[in-house]
């Protein structure tokens, strides 16, 4: 398990530990997260936004179906259009909480069956789901943890709490997606249907944020949060379990409204960079429009 450490302001890290890190995930040349590679939102349609979903999805759920169940997607439901890839990485945890092995069983089934979902939406709508890419929930996590100052060798199916802190990684960045894409989707059905997944994300993220709050986990959560905010882009709206001294389960605006991200901002997450070039969790990108 990572010891705990003292928690250093946001912008000290973006000055120091986040540039380092980032430059640890990039590709040789980072170029501006500011720069749009992804498409423009406005011209996507809603195959290309639930395709996007799907490509999440499968990456939530190879992580989770491992930790839980030892196992990952079953091979029926990651075949579809572009390039199908191997999952590298991951494997059962030996919980010793019996409440949090419920609760990495319950999000397990929670997210495979939004593969499901979504590889069904989309035939019934008339598209085509893309096939699973290439995935990392291996040694990405280990890459992730030390940019973002945590320490070397870091192993989210070694503990209990080390998969909560795998599970943050996910989280927060689907509730915000979900969020950010909610804007461009034209049929109400397909909007109903995501907000239902966002609505799951949510309830998922504060249970992970919960849990991690409640035993002293918050400055670890801080700094992966730090390298989030670090890699997304210029703004600096991601946030700890701790904002001015108090919890911060539910990560809000001024308005306590959850705050939304882009496809790219999406993107530099997942891919580890700043830069929108594939690597990290899609070490050869994701399938599908956005990419």
């Amino acid at each position: 398990m990572i010891e705990q450490t003292t928690t250093a302001p946001r912008r000290q890290f973006m000055k120091t530990a986040g540039l380092a890190g980032v430059a640890m995930f990039a590709a040789p040349h980072l170029i501006s997260p500011a720069m749009a590679l992804s498409p423009d939102p406005s011209t996507l349609n809603d195959f290309d936004i639930l395709n996007f979903a799907l490509n999440l999805e499968y990456l939530e759920a190879e992580y989770y179906t491992r930790a839980a169940f030892g196992r990952g997607l079953f091979p029926n439901d990651t075949t579809g259009v572009g390039t199908q890839g191997a999952v590298t990485g991951g494997r059962k945890v030996q919980f010793k909480n019996k409440i949090i092995r419920q609760y990495a069983e319950e999000i397990a089934n929670d997210e495979e069956n939004h593969v499901l979902f979504l590889r069904s939406a989309i035939t019934a709508f008339g598209g085509q789901p893309v096939a699973e890419p290439a995935i990392n929930v291996g040694t990405q996590f280990a890459a992730l943890a030390e940019a973002a100052g945590l320490g070397a060798g870091f192993d989210p199916y070694a503990s209990d709490f080390n998969f909560l802190l795998g599970a943050f990684v996910f989280e927060d960045v689907g509730v915000t997606a979900y969020k950010g894409a909610a804007r461009f989707i034209q049929n109400k059905d397909v909007l109903e249907a995501a907000a239902g997944l966002l609505a799951v994300e949510a309830y998922h993220a504060s249970e992970v944020r919960t849990l991690l709050f409640f035993n002293g986990f918050a400055p670890q959560v801080q700094k992966i949060s730090n390298l989030r905010d670090a890699v997304d882009g210029a703004t600096d709206d991601d946030q700890g379990v701790i904002l001015n001294g108090k919890a911060n389960i539910v990560p809000t605006d001024s308005n306590s409204l959850v705050f939304s991200r882009t496809p790219q901002q999406v993107l530099n997450i997942v891919y580890g960079n700043g830069s929108g070039t594939p690597g990290g969790f899609f070490p050869n990108g994701t399938n599908g429009t956005v990419k």
